[in-house]
């Protein structure tokens, strides 16, 4: 009788461990066929990278993912003693969750073409999730407008149309929106913020460089910015919507977290980094994107599924540390702040 009842949980143990072991495979296979295309150069524009030997560049996306795992720990020990959040049950039967996932993400990838049509058409680049110069720089910075635009485009097209459209049937607990344990969450917000934030200054101390004075004017701007141009469509389009319905068609956790990792990567195609020059640049930038999204989108999920609360990782681990730490310095230069 007690093997009976155990053989379910041994079960789901095996499942997860052989998800962790394909995920790892991936990881490898990946960051291989990086390194066959670059032949020991990233030919990407990023000025604020351009110092790094090649080895330095290729290894951060793997230290990166050591840190986000490091950090699921953190996020565990802080929230093992909570009531498990049933997040599978805040999604459709399967049937019709396989109707608004695929639906979704047909929307989602129509909505980002549409960001790389209308950006050249006003004049811009191409619009991604980031603006271009997110994190590692650019030789021509955005104007105002062009990162107004950007984020007004983004907030409208990712977060705002589909919220709007799945809050007609579904309640903001549906989506993740409502926390169901307030202490907790601040907690888990507060510890990954500290830990994040002494990481991403460790790693890009661009901040120290400015003036207090430029900081204070620069940082409002870069959280409204990015809050509407990246966070809140983050957010709601992966986080609220599709999360519970990649747990409920998987019954996978681990599965669940990767699926976020990789819809994470997959929103950010066309970066201002890229190059779109050759079939080999093509393949180059489209392999990096996964490189470097995947293993934050990844622990964008697990804290998401461990809280059930969307706007914990959004607060703890995006909307300030970057967007604030690292970016206000590019901020302060596109509006011209001194």
């Amino acid at each position: 009788m007690t093997a009976f009842l155990q053989a379910p949980a041994l079960a789901r143990n095996r499942s997860t461990l052989l998800v962790i072991a394909a995920g790892i495979v991936g990881w490898v296979v990946l960051n291989l066929a990086v390194l066959k295309l670059a032949n020991g150069f990233l030919p990407f524009d990023r000025p604020n990278m351009a110092g790094a030997p090649f080895g330095v560049q290729m290894a951060m996306p793997t230290l990166g993912l050591i840190e986000q795992l490091a950090l699921m720990g953190l996020v565990w020990l802080l929230t093992r003693k909570r009531e498990p959040v049933d997040m599978a049950a805040r999604a459709p039967a399967v049937r019709r969750a396989w109707a608004e996932t695929l639906g979704l993400l047909a929307y989602a990838m129509a909505a980002q073409v549409g960001g790389w049509l209308l950006g050249p058409a006003l004049g811009y680049r191409p619009f991604s999730f980031h603006i271009a110069g997110t994190l590692v720089g650019c030789s021509v910075l955005a104007s105002p407008g062009e990162a107004l635009v950007w984020a007004g485009y983004n907030f409208f097209a990712f977060a705002l149309v589909p919220y709007l459209w799945f809050r007609r049937r579904y309640t903001d607990r549906d989506l993740n929106l409502i926390s169901s344990n307030r202490l907790s969450d601040w907690l888990v917000i507060a510890a990954v913020l500290i830990v994040e934030s002494a990481v991403q200054l460790a790693a890009m101390p661009g901040v120290f460089k400015m003036s207090p004075e430029a900081f204070m004017k620069a940082a409002p701007i870069a959280f409204l910015l990015y809050f509407f141009g990246t966070v809140l469509p983050t957010m709601v389009l992966i986080y609220a919507i599709l999360l519970p319905r990649y747990l409920k068609l998987t019954g996978s956790m681990a599965l669940s977290v990767i699926l976020g990792g990789l819809t994470y990567a997959l929103m950010h195609l066309v970066e201002g980094w890229s190059l779109f020059t050759s079939p080999r640049d093509i393949a180059l930038s489209l392999l990096f994107v996964f490189v470097s999204y995947t293993g934050p989108g990844m622990f964008k999920a697990y804290v998401t599924l461990r809280t059930g609360n969307a706007w914990v990782h959004a607060l703890g681990y995006h909307a300030v540390a970057p967007h604030v730490i690292v970016d206000a310095p590019m901020i302060a230069k596109v509006f011209r702040i001194v």
